[in-house]
C-alpha cells in the first residue's frame, strides 16, 4: 500500500461547519469525513469496500462532481444531463489536489453508462474530430455492457490519468474483472490514480491497491486485501456454500 500523497487528488475533506444531519450527510461515509477533517488519498490506486448504504458510490459521485466531471459520468468535457440525480454532497466538498494536472481523466458510474454511450454516439455525429476512436472505434451500443467497460479503460484511459469509477464490476464477469485489474495496474505504473468503489473480491487484489473499509457507524479504517469484507464473505461462502444456503433458506 502506498504511503506517497495522491498525485492528482491529495485530500477530500467536507466543508467545515456544514452538516445537516439530513441525506447524503447522515451517510457513514460522510459522517467519518465530518468526524476525521478529511480523507488522504495515497498514490496508485484506492478502493472504497463496505455494505450497501455505507455511502461509497454518493462519495464518489461528490468527488467527480467537486473535480469538474459530470454527475452522470464521462470525462470532464461531457456536458449532458438526462435527470438531476445528484447528491448535493459534492457542493460541499473541497479537493487538495496535487501539484500535477492529470494528463486525462474519466469518471465511470456503471447505473449510468447507457447514458454516456448515448453521448458518446451524439459527439462522434456532430462533424468535429471523431470521438469513437477513443472508445475502439465501435459505439457502446453495439458491444455488450461488459464489452463497452473493457474497451473504454483500454482505449480511453490513458498514462498519467485520473479516474473514479463507482463499481465497474458491475457489468463484468469475472474474467473481465481480472482484464480490468491487469489494466488498472498497467495505468498506475504509468501514473495514473484511481478512486474506486467495488464489492469484487478480484479488483480488490490489484497489487500495492490501498482498500478503505466503511462501516455502518460511520468509521473507515484501511483493511489488507485478506480482512476486506467482500474478501472475507466471498471466502467464507464459497468454503461452505451448504451452511450458507441452509441459513439463509431455512423455513422450518
Amino acid at each position: 500500500m502506498s504511503s506517497a500523497p495522491g498525485r492528482f487528488i491529495r485530500q477530500i475533506r467536507l466543508v467545515p461547519g456544514f452538516d445537516d444531519g439530513r441525506y447524503p450527510f447522515d451517510l457513514p461515509a460522510v459522517r467519518h469525513l465530518a468526524r476525521s477533517g478529511g480523507l488522504g488519498l495515497p498514490a496508485g490506486a484506492t478502493f472504497l469496500v463496505g455494505e450497501n448504504g455505507a455511502g461509497k458510490s454518493t462519495l464518489i459521485e461528490g468527488v467527480a462532481v467537486a473535480a469538474g466531471f459530470n454527475p452522470e459520468g464521462g470525462s470532464r468535457n461531457f456536458r449532458f444531463a438526462t435527470r438531476a440525480t445528484k447528491s448535493a454532497l459534492g457542493d460541499h466538498l473541497v479537493l487538495t489536489r496535487g501539484v500535477e494536472r492529470p494528463r486525462t481523466d474519466f469518471f465511470l458510474r456503471a447505473e449510468s453508462y447507457y447514458n454516456v454511450a448515448s453521448e458518446i454516439e451524439r459527439l462522434d455525429a456532430a462533424g468535429g474530430r471523431p470521438v469513437m476512436p477513443a472508445y475502439g472505434g465501435v459505439s457502446p451500443h453495439e458491444r455488450s455492457h461488459g464489452e463497452s467497460f473493457l474497451d473504454l479503460v483500454t482505449h480511453r484511459f490513458g498514462p498519467a490519468g485520473l479516474y473514479l469509477l463507482d463499481e465497474p464490476e458491475a457489468a463484468l464477469s469475472v474474467q473481465s474483472c481480472l482484464a480490468l485489474l491487469a489494466r488498472m495496474h498497467e495505468l498506475v505504473d504509468q501514473g495514473s490514480q484511481f478512486l474506486i468503489a467495488t464489492h469484487s473480491p478480484v479488483l480488490l487484489a490489484l497489487p500495492g491497491a490501498t482498500i478503505l473499509e466503511i462501516t455502518g457507524e460511520g468509521t473507515m479504517e484501511q483493511v489488507d486485501f485478506d480482512r476486506a469484507l467482500p474478501v472475507r464473505l466471498t471466502r467464507d461462502f464459497l468454503r461452505a456454500p451448504g451452511r450458507f444456503l441452509k441459513h439463509l433458506l431455512d423455513t422450518g
